[in-house]
């Protein structure tokens, strides 16, 4: 069973800057977008930082309390000809990335393992062709109940060799309830984890029971409800 790709729920259309870009253009691209950071791309496309809402407040914490102190003159912190303080000199780098092609579960633990909130999506040249964000990986429990149920059909029949009408799967919510019967406690153990690994189930209820010994029991791959 394969899991949603990273680059099914990127956006395409990604607002980024330049290590260059001055201090108050990167506040007001994400103000002006409503997104909480920004890919910074060098000169052929790829990507070299991120720098987010986070890092312009960290810089304006570490203005003195006395009055207000311009941001350029920060003690060995000043942008390029002491113009003010760019996008190169507060952003987080190396950026964490991650490609198209790779599942969407490993996208959502790379995120929680590096405490971010977004990820510039590369290709294998660690060009930028998207953004994902923690929003995106949510949409995945709002897949409509019929493709979840069609999806977890499929991954029977292809992963476990039952019929599709062994195990009667319902969907409602995000909730699968399965019912019916196999013919070993370990098919039954396997089958709850492929449901409960699907992308855009909440949780699963496996009311399956493993059939008598006997006959029925030994038939492979399944057995008749």
């Amino acid at each position: 069973m394969q899991h949603i790709r990273v680059g099914d729920l990127m956006t395409d259309e990604v607002v980024s800057v330049v290590p260059a870009s001055p201090f108050k253009d990167v506040a007001k691209l994400l103000a002006q977008h409503d997104v909480s950071g920004l890919p910074v791309l060098d000169e052929e496309d790829r990507v070299v930082g991120v720098v987010s809402e986070s890092d312009l407040l960290g810089r304006t914490a570490m203005a003195p309390e006395q009055g207000p102190v311009p941001l350029a003159v920060t003690p060995g912190r000043a942008g390029a000809a002491g113009t003010g303080l760019t996008a190169g000199d507060i952003m987080s780098a190396p950026a964490v990335t991650v490609r198209a092609e790779a599942m969407a579960p490993d996208a959502a633990r790379l995120m929680t393992r590096r405490g971010v909130e977004r990820l510039p999506v590369v290709d294998h040249e660690d060009r930028l062709v998207g953004i994902l964000t923690r929003r995106d990986l949510l949409c995945l429990f709002l897949r409509p109940d019929a493709e979840i149920r069609r999806r977890l059909v499929d991954a029977l029949v292809e992963n476990m060799g039952l019929q599709a009408d062994v195990v009667s799967v319902h969907v409602v919510d995000g909730v699968v309830t399965l019912e019916g019967r196999l013919g070993a406690p370990e098919r039954i153990a396997f089958l709850t984890c492929l449901a409960e690994h699907l992308d855009g189930v909440v949780s699963v209820v496996n009311r399956v029971t493993a059939c008598p010994p006997g006959p029925a029991a030994a038939a492979p791959g399944y057995a008749g409800s």
